[in-house]
């Protein structure tokens, strides 16, 4: 008889293993409540008459425990199962520790590609790691339902940021109320900070602000220019006071003062991303930090925004330095451009700005795009008016606020009543279900299909409730930036956050992933097809709102469908399927599986068709998605780069432009570094293959990445085809 242990490993059945075990229950209870010899030889011949040529390990020991019972040895029964229950303990602190040492010595493919912005070599990321590894460990033995790592472990679902979970406090991530905490002064550190009075003052304040909220979560946080304008005109009237008390002329006093404000504006960008780039938050990392640029959010003070916006731009064309000195595509902060009427046409006043963004785009993949239009069509407040708002992080984007008639819930000095209110607001954590699973599960039935589904689902949301209420133990002391002092409210000390998870102020996301594998193997065909394919792609996308409704219904907490950004998830959850169902062609046989509702990395389509279609799946998608085309490099074919963006405006709410930027620094090739058939990178001038020395940018579901990847992220990166061809017709 074979045993399956927990590992999966096969061994032959020993006897001997049985009987020591009861023998170290036996001496911890009295002797009468001892098993005898011949009661532990019995249940070893029980188990061995049962003649199976497997049995997992698990099912021996319920067996154990079941005849130990039946000989009436309750006690020695409930020793035996904390005896049992200790060896699991061992096992998983085993694991723990030789998580942490592979950590450490830099022996761990897996840590030292986790993250493609997080390099596990430096001691304070390994900080992070380290803690990581224990809330991991801390989650899955105390806070998380047995069925729900189990589960995670075998990649049915994905139980996000079990590194950061132990904390109940912290949530993931998050539109940071800028405005509020610059206008209204805030508190760091217990250091009060007041209003400041001049832009460069005030993007710096801004940097320590983010530095400060996004070392009390652990997800992407979004800052909106339009809330530094202000701090331009007051240095503008700083500066043109200073000229006319000098009794200049009028004309040379606005000049002077122009240039001055200009000058200040580069100086306080420049003290803005220099700061966010070598700041190094709690989690070990530069924040995880997007940059809105909206010229709709202010009317008074749209001027000064453009000329922030243009700044932004024109820094991040230049790039910044790495340590030889050369210009290179950093990964934050990540741009968002929203594309309106005032700069998407050429007659428009701010088309110049379009202009720059496209030339940034093609240079160094940002800005993203976000289409007022298509947004405004999408996302509806309670009054019936469509909104317009950036997303937080990468992708997650909030639902319309509905909390008018609850009036000013966080307490927010710069609350204005019948006004959607986005800034403050945040997300309360991610579970992820894996559709191919599913669809492999079912073994084609569409019955049993949508039977496992709705099984999984409510799997799901049994791991978001115990994420919601974790976090729902949570006091405004835990994070006073955050909740205290303006980032996400101004709630009085000890004051409960619960009201804040609740009454969709805050969102809570359903994630998926592999449509594509899911669509593919139950239809055989793509859900590219426009025709069974896609209907039933689209059913899969409705049936999960569907859930997120009747969650949401009930419980007055805002589940929303997100378009999960998995990053080394992807690699695990190709591992899981084959480990489950082998090798299946077209499904299993890559060392990934495809992001959300994307069209495959591999498959043949041009841009706008692509950006087309995604567009009716991005609608269903509404917690968080976006799609991207992948382009050779367009520096001199801006005029494709324009027509995309375009389209981008009229079809599709959120979009990326995937170009490449890459260098080696032993030949200086300015070039795009290539993969071999090993997955290993290298550059095509010299052959260089050390990752210490060649600079590699690539879009990793929204963001930036430049550390590289594992493997199964790797050869999707390899196996992306081109959108667009570059080629004279």
């Amino acid at each position: 008889m074979k045993i399956i242990k927990r590992d999966g490993t096969i061994v032959e059945f020993n006897s001997e293993k049985i009987k020591i075990a009861i023998q170290k229950a036996n001496n911890e209870v009295s002797r009468k409540e001892r098993a005898t010899l011949e009661q532990i030889k019995e249940i070893i011949n029980y188990i061995v008459e049962l003649d199976k040529p497997r049995i997992l390990v698990e099912d021996i020991q319920d067996i154990i425990e079941q005849k130990l019972m039946e000989f009436g040895k309750y006690e020695l029964a409930k020793k035996y199962i904390t005896y049992r229950y200790r060896r699991e303990l061992v096992r998983k602190s085993n694991t723990t520790d030789q998580s942490i040492k592979e950590l450490i010595e830099g022996e761990s493919e897996y840590w030292n590609t986790e993250n493609a912005n997080k390099n596990a070599t430096v001691v304070t990321t390994q900080r992070d790691y380290l803690a990581g590894i224990t809330s991991t460990d801390i989650t899955r033995r105390f806070l998380l339902p047995e069925d729900v790592v189990k589960a995670h472990d075998e990649g049915i679902i994905h139980f996000h940021d079990a590194d950061y979970f132990a904390q109940n406090a912290l949530h993931n991530c998050e539109l940071i109320n800028l405005d509020d905490m610059l206008q209204n002064g805030t508190i760091i550190n217990g250091v009060m900070i007041e209003k400041p009075h001049r832009f460069i003052t005030a993007a710096t304040i801004a940097t320590q602000i983010i530095l400060a909220v996004t070392s009390s979560s652990y997800g992407g946080a979004t800052v909106s220019l339009s809330h530094l304008a202000p701090f331009v005109r007051y240095s503008y009237e700083k500066y043109y006071k200073k000229y006319k008390d000098r009794n200049l002329k009028e004309a040379d006093c606005k000049k002077f003062a122009e240039q001055d404000t200009r000058k200040e504006v580069e100086d306080g960008v420049q003290t803005f991303n220099y700061q966010v780039n070598s700041m190094t938050n709690t989690n070990g990392q530069a924040p995880f930090l997007s940059v809105n640029m909206y010229l709709g959010e202010t009317d008074e003070y749209k001027d000064e925004l453009a000329m922030i916006i243009e700044e932004f731009l024109k820094q991040r064309i230049l790039g910044f330095k790495n340590k030889k000195g050369v210009y290179i595509t950093p990964a934050f902060p990540k741009l968002l451009y929203v594309l309106e009427e005032d700069n998407i046409h050429e007659d428009s006043k701010y088309w110049y700005l379009t202009e720059l963004a496209a030339k940034c785009t093609a240079k160094r993949m940002v800005p993203d795009y976000i289409s007022e239009k298509m947004m405004k069509e999408l996302k509806k407040n309670e009054y019936g008016d469509g909104e317009c708002y950036p997303c937080m992080g990468c992708r997650s984007f909030l639902t319309p606020d509905r909390t008018n008639s609850l009036g000013n819930i966080a307490k927010a000095k710069n609350y204005v009543k019948g006004k959607g209110k986005y800034y403050g607001r945040f997300n309360q954590g991610v579970v992820t279900i894996n559709l191919p699973d599913v669809a492999l599960s079912s073994s084609g039935d569409m019955e049993t299909f949508w039977k496992i589904f709705d099984e999984r689902l409510e799997l799901c949301h049994k791991a978001l409730q115990v994420r919601h209420n974790r976090l729902s133990k949570a006091t405004s002391d835990v994070a006073p930036i955050l909740w205290q002092h303006g980032a996400l409210a101004r709630l009085d000390e000890g004051e409960s956050i619960h009201e804040l998870l609740h009454h969709g102020y805050s969102t809570i996301s359903l994630g998926y992933a592999g449509l594509y594998e899911c669509v593919k193997y139950m239809t055989g065909k793509s859900h590219t097809d426009e025709g069974e394919g896609k209907k039933f792609g689209l059913e899969v996308m409705q049936r999960l709102n569907d859930k997120c409704k009747e969650w949401k219904e009930k419980e007055d907490i805002d589940y929303s469908v997100y378009g999960t950004p998995i990053e080394s998830t992807t690699y695990k959850f190709a591992k899981c399927l084959k480990n489950r169902f082998g090798i299946v062609e077209g499904i299993t046989d890559r060392n990934y599986i495809t992001n959300s509702y994307h069209v495959p990395v591999f498959e043949e389509i041009d841009a706008f068709s692509k950006l087309k279609l995604e567009s009716e799946f991005q609608k269903l998608s509404p917690g968080g998605a976006i799609s991207y085309i992948e382009t050779p490099n367009l520096q001199n074919n801006l005029e494709v780069v324009i027509q995309v963006i375009k389209f981008i405006y009229d079809n599709i709410m959120y979009a990326e432009i995937n170009t490449k930027s890459d260098y080696c620094q032993k030949c200086g090739f300015d070039g795009e570094i290539l993969i071999d058939e090993n997955l290993e990178w290298y550059c095509p001038n010299c052959g260089n293959r050390d990752h210490n020395t060649l600079n590699v940018a690539r879009r990793t579901c929204g963001y930036i990445g430049s550390n590289f990847w594992n493997k199964g992220r790797t050869q999707e990166i390899k196996e992306r085809v081109l959108h667009i061809d570059n080629k004279d017709d």
